[in-house]
């Protein structure tokens, strides 16, 4: 089995402007695809908006710390799910049923820390 982190990307001005149904429709969405997928879920969450975000950077001159996201972009991760699966066609099909109206889905694989 192997680890793989599903990033999910939105666009925050979207969210910011669905209706309460719509906003409802997908959080039931992401219930839905929580009990579908339990045996491979390993954690996730929803995000607070990027707005909230604190970016640290290190260089060669130290380290800056800032508020807000460090990249200038439309969409921003508005959360994640860890899951665990057989391989990355197993994977695949589990990221692919991640609810996402306002944005999409970033699949990777997780490096075990066992070989770093």
């Amino acid at each position: 089995m192997a680890g793989y982190m599903v990033l999910i990307w939105d666009d925050e001005a979207a969210w910011a402007v669905a209706s309460e149904q719509d906003v409802e429709q997908a959080m039931q969405a992401h219930r839905d695809f929580g009990g579908r997928y339990a045996d491979a879920l390993r954690g996730g969450n929803r995000l607070y908006p990027s707005g909230t975000a604190t970016s640290i950077q290190h260089d060669r001159a130290g380290i800056t710390v800032t508020d807000g996201v460090f990249a200038e972009t439309k969409e921003h991760i508005g959360g994640y799910y860890l899951v665990e699966a057989a391989d990355l066609d197993e994977a695949l099909v589990i990221a692919k049923a991640v609810p996402c109206p306002y944005g999409w889905v970033e699949l990777r694989p997780v490096l075990p820390a066992s070989e770093y």
